[in-house]
């Protein structure tokens, strides 16, 4: 385990016995005792940014906080936002690479949503989870992105048994 691995910049000094410590319990119990989940990528605070599109012969602006969830329909996509929605030519996966460094995370084949207004995720079933956001919208999470909702918070506190669920 390196500095890397917890999360330390090289011009934040570590307490080398801390550090010790650390790697030895890590070598005796076998397991990584601060750092990420390997899949989990260390990511800086979301910023905030303003998206621009073409609309009936003007170019609009608005912000990424007030977009919702993004849905592709075909090849288009559906920004919905509380007030409006706004239905552009690009694909899904062209917008989630866009709007990924803005806080949006994937949770099924055709929605991205915006991880700053998600009120909720709830287990269905054992196996199966709903996201829910800000305004009662919900969305089903596939199996193929579950592993996604750790993105939507940075801390996970008192839910170790979802965490580690594969």
């Amino acid at each position: 385990m390196d500095d890397q691995a917890i999360g330390l910049s090289s011009n934040e000094p570590l307490d080398k016995s801390l550090a010790v410590e650390f790697r030895e319990m890590e070598r005796r119990q076998g397991i990584d005792v601060v750092g990420p989940l390997p899949w989990l990528p260390m990511h800086p605070s979301w910023k905030s940014g303003r998206i621009a599109f073409r609309d009936k012969g003007k170019i609009s602006l608005i912000d990424t906080a007030d977009v919702v969830a993004v849905e592709g329909r075909g090849s288009y996509v559906l920004l919905k936002r509380p007030s409006k929605s706004h239905m552009l030519r690009e694909s899904l996966s062209s917008s989630e690479k866009k709007l990924s460094p803005y806080g949006f995370v994937r949770i099924n084949r055709s929605v991205l949503v915006n991880a700053a207004l998600v009120e909720e995720i709830q287990s269905r079933l054992g196996r199966v989870y709903v996201v829910r956001i800000k305004g009662g919208i919900e969305y089903t999470v596939t199996r193929t992105y579950k592993k996604n909702l750790q993105l939507l918070a940075q801390l996970w506190i008192g839910t170790a048994g979802f965490v580690m669920t594969k």
